[in-house]
């Protein structure tokens, strides 16, 4: 009976469950299933249909009509307005059709067929926005069109979908030729260029009727990302990957039939031109609004903001400061050439950034002889070498890493070192031996005297002292950047990277304050109808301590007092500075301060016909264009009228040693190569003070082979007679191809 009882009741329960699932089943029949979903679509379609019938063709956009920036001096005053629509209309009637038809094969290949709607990409679009993806997703032509003139540039679901309904019905209402032709003239091509007329102008300037296959490819391809993809300032990355959108453009077109492959094979990129500026931009305007912007890019604003319009644009420039930089280049350079006539002199570029370097503001700058004339900013360009206005930089990591010489001795201001010409390097992992300016031999000489003279012997060898890894760490700690060129190597003490005199103002205005990191800022403020850019404080951490800051200041004013930029010196104002010499004088430096302000001038020579760098030897029919000549005198001028025509504020220096180009060991290039007295024990810190009467130190390493022998200098050239007049003392990397240029009173008529 229990076996029975058991399986009468498994059976009850069986039956139960094909009742259950018969339920189920009756329930979620096929058939029902297909009614819902057919009764979800028909709701869905109505729902869109009503969407459709409630939303409108708007009027044109806030952004169709651009509207300009306002740039102001730091007092208020007005710069300039710029940013007013910079788009010529044009019809499809005055564009090439193959250069239509780059743009269709660029991003909507079945234009000429759909609906105006990628229904898929749009999905896409809408589950991204969802998700927080961004922007990702497809668009037709029609809605970038619709986009860009009906709409505005957010990222929501509101907007996408209203986009799909308003390219539903533009693509009814318009032909496809005139949706092509608003889509050509409201895209944003960068460089500020609305339309296609304003980007062949700006990127090939052309009118858009002349625009070859090819250059239409990179218009279309440069849509993508105008920004990254601009040739003239793309990083490596950034063209080639606008390289292979070109290709892809015109690959397209050769498999919808709109190119002949045997064409398409023949075609080579075409590079745009340089960036030139819109009209209103002269003299210095144009580089003020330039590093304006390029400055709140940095910060975060998109560029496509800034030239949306809408901004006031404040900046740190103090309008007579700015003046006055300008007047003393055009008094003590400019007026001194013959442009027209002299091919030298037609090659010379200037530049100049000012600092306060207790608030990082940069108070002027000067970008060359005008925006219209020269686009490319000498103040901010980094294609030249900064020369011998980097050993103070070899130097600061000496003190800041405490570093010895190859036989122990501390290296200090009065550190004594072997200042041979050609003498090779000691401890170094390569072979180096640097020739001074002329070739000129100095025997044992002290740190500061070597700075005086920018004696590239001295600071090749404290700089494989210090470590070359050390040294580039120190550098970009206090604002250079870690650009091509910047090899750790003991070349690296000659400045052989590039920089700015931006850059470089940042550095020298670190060690005027104090070691305290100072990064250049131009922007005071920067406000939008609706928001206000938020801007980074340009005063940063302690990057070197106040002694070892403090230390190279005293030593860089021995450079002012007795050595090569004596040509900036004045009892109006106390200075420290540097003059630097570029290899074949194709550039020259001066980067000085006093305690209020910190200003870097340069000279580059720029041969404007062939793109390529020349030399500055024989600029205005003087000899070698050197840190100490036009540099230290466009920047001596322009100080003594920025501090309101001297000053009485000192250097506030905490130091154990101060250098200021006093005495010297008494051994000279004519007596000596070696030191006068055997090495002797020396205490950790080095002597202190120029008058110290401690024995001479001996250089760091033996003096080399007496061949070849230093060339015998004459009384008159020794270092223990007198300083060189007007910077002739600073040498370059490659100083024996060039004459020393002398005081310009004496060399000139």
């Amino acid at each position: 009976m229990g076996r029975a009882d058991a399986q009468r009741s498994r059976q009850r329960e069986a039956r139960r469950e094909q009742g259950r699932g018969g339920r189920i089943r009756r329930l979620f029949t096929w058939r029902k299933l297909l009614g819902a979903l057919f009764v979800f679509c028909l709701l869905a379609m109505g729902g869109f249909y009503a969407v459709y019938l409630l939303v409108p063709v708007p009027s044109a956009n806030a952004e169709a009509e651009l509207q300009s920036n306002v740039y102001r001096y730091s007092d208020g005053s007005i710069l300039a307005r710029t940013g007013k629509i910079n788009r010529s209309i044009v019809g499809l009637d005055k564009i090439p059709d193959p250069v239509e038809k780059a743009f269709v094969a660029a991003e909507n290949k079945t234009f000429y067929e759909d609906s105006g709607v990628d229904f898929k990409g749009t999905a896409r679009g809408v589950v991204n926005t969802i998700t927080g993806k961004g922007k990702q997703g497809g668009s037709t032509i029609t809605q970038q069109y619709v986009k860009n003139y009906y709409l505005d540039q957010s990222q929501t679901v509101t907007r996408k979908l209203k986009e799909l309904v308003i390219s539903l019905k533009v693509d009814q209402r318009k032909s496809k030729e005139e949706i092509l032709a608003g889509y050509l003239n409201t895209s944003y091509y960068g460089r500020g260029a609305y339309g296609i007329q304003a980007a062949a102008q700006a990127y090939y300037g052309v009118d858009a009727g002349k625009l070859t296959v090819e250059q239409g490819a990179y218009l279309a391809a440069l849509l993508q990302a105008p920004s990254q993809y601009d040739w003239t300032s793309a990083s490596p990355s950034g063209r080639k990957l606008v390289t292979q959108r070109w290709n892809y453009v015109l690959d397209n077109m050769v498999e919808e039939r709109w190119l002949d492959p045997a064409e398409r094979a023949g075609m080579d990129f075409p590079e745009p031109q340089s960036p030139r500026p819109a009209p209103g931009m002269e003299g210095q305007t144009g580089y003020l609004v330039a590093a304006a912007n390029q400055e709140l890019i940095r910060q975060g604003v998109a560029e496509e903001d800034i030239t949306a319009g809408g901004w006031t644009i404040t900046l740190h420039v103090d309008k007579k400061r700015q003046k006055e930089l300008v007047e003393a280049v055009d008094k003590q350079l400019e007026s001194r050439l013959d442009r027209e006539d002299d091919e030298v002199d037609a090659a010379v570029q200037a530049g100049a950034t000012s600092v306060d370097p207790k608030t990082g503001h940069v108070v002027a700058l000067y970008g060359g002889v005008g925006a219209t004339e020269h686009w490319t900013s000498n103040a901010t360009r980094r294609d030249y070498q900064p020369a011998s206005t980097f050993k103070p930089l070899v130097f600061a990591a000496a003190l800041e890493n405490r570093s010895r010489t190859q036989d122990g001795r501390r290296i200090g201001v009065n550190t004594v070192y072997d200042g041979t010409s050609r003498r090779p390097v000691r401890g170094g992992a390569t072979y180096f031996a640097p020739q001074n300016e002329d070739d000129r031999s100095y025997g044992p000489v002290t740190v500061q005297r070597a700075m005086n003279k920018s004696i590239n012997s001295v600071f090749a060898q404290m700089i494989v002292d210090v470590g070359p890894a050390e040294v580039k760490k120190t550098a970009l700690a206090l604002g250079m950047r870690d650009v091509d060129g910047f090899v750790e190597s003991p070349a690296m003490s000659l400045g052989t990277m590039n920089a700015s005199t931006w850059d470089m103002a940042g550095v020298y205005a670190t060690l005027d304050n104090h070691g305290k990191r100072v990064t250049p800022s131009i922007v005071k403020s920067a406000e939008h109808r609706d928001r206000t850019a938020q801007l980074a404080d340009p005063i940063g951490p302690q990057v070197v301590s106040r002694r070892t800051a403090d230390t190279v200041t005293s030593v860089l004013t021995g450079v002012v007092r007795n050595g090569s930029g004596q040509a900036a010196g004045t009892p109006a104002y106390q200075a420290a500075g540097k003059t630097g010499t570029s290899e074949n004088n194709k550039s020259a430096w001066f980067a000085g301060y006093t305690p209020e302000l910190t200003t870097v001038v340069a000279l580059f020579g720029e041969d404007a016909q062939k793109g390529t760098q020349t030399t500055l030897t024989g600029t205005a029919g003087m000899g070698r264009a050197n840190g100490g000549g036009f540099p230290a005198r466009i920047w001596a001028d322009y100080t003594l009228d920025a501090l309101g025509g001297g000053s009485d504020a000192r250097f506030d220096l905490d130091v154990t040693e101060i250098g200021d180009g006093g005495p010297q060991p008494s051994a000279s290039p004519s007596e000596s190569t070696t030191p006068s007295a055997p090495p002797s024990d020396e205490p950790d810190e080095p002597t202190t003070g120029p008058s110290s009467s401690a024995p001479v130190r001996t250089p760091s390493t033996p003096a080399p082979p007496s061949s070849p022998t230093p060339p015998t200098q004459s009384p008159s050239s020794s270092p223990s007679s007198s300083p060189d007049p007007g910077g002739s003392g600073d040498p370059g990397t490659d100083p024996g191809t060039d004459v020393g240029l002398t005081d310009d009173k004496a060399s000139r008529p």
